[in-house]
């Protein structure tokens, strides 16, 4: 990799950072072959670091940041499931669209998607309920970021059913 390279991505970090372990870092890059991976890689990092820098001289983070709660099943699970459930709209409406011709057809019956989509959406409501009991006594703040996000999932995958009139 070259010294500009180098340089350059070690400037992507935040400035405490690149103080800390810049020069490190940088002959690190110097040292190492540099490719489209590396790139990447370097380039995540850096981004990682400006969302959730580290704490202090060492490298743990804190525990009860938003980007460690939500690296806990119960949290990435209901966000897991609502983006499940989004997509199994979109196939049935791809599928009734290249079957039929045309828009959606309502059947008399549900139907299996509309089965599917009911239980991914009912899934998550015990495990929500379980992670706003465990999380919010522990990290109030970071807690409620995650359940507005997990929210905003269950209402993304809501709007389709109630727009569409499905």
């Amino acid at each position: 990799m070259s010294p500009r390279l180098a340089r350059l991505l070690t400037r992507l970090y935040p400035r405490l950072w690149q103080e800390r372990y810049g020069d490190e870092f940088e002959a690190l890059l110097l040292d190492g072959r540099g490719g489209p991976g590396t790139l990447a890689n370097v380039i995540c990092s850096a981004l990682c670091e400006h969302l959730t820098p580290t704490q202090g001289g060492d490298m743990n983070r804190d525990p009860n940041s938003f980007s460690a709660i939500l690296k806990h099943p119960s949290a990435f699970l209901p966000l897991a499931m609502s983006v499940a459930a989004l997509a199994v709209i979109g196939v049935a409406a791809t599928y009734s669209i290249f079957h039929y011709g045309h828009g959606l057809v309502r059947e008399p019956d549900e139907g299996t998607a509309a089965h599917l989509w009911q239980l991914l959406m009912a899934g998550q409501l015990p495990v929500l309920a379980f992670f706003a009991i465990k999380w919010l006594p522990r990290a109030p703040r970071p807690t409620l970021c995650v359940l507005v996000l997990q929210a905003g999932g269950v209402l993304a995958a809501m709007a389709p059913v109630y727009f569409l009139h499905l």
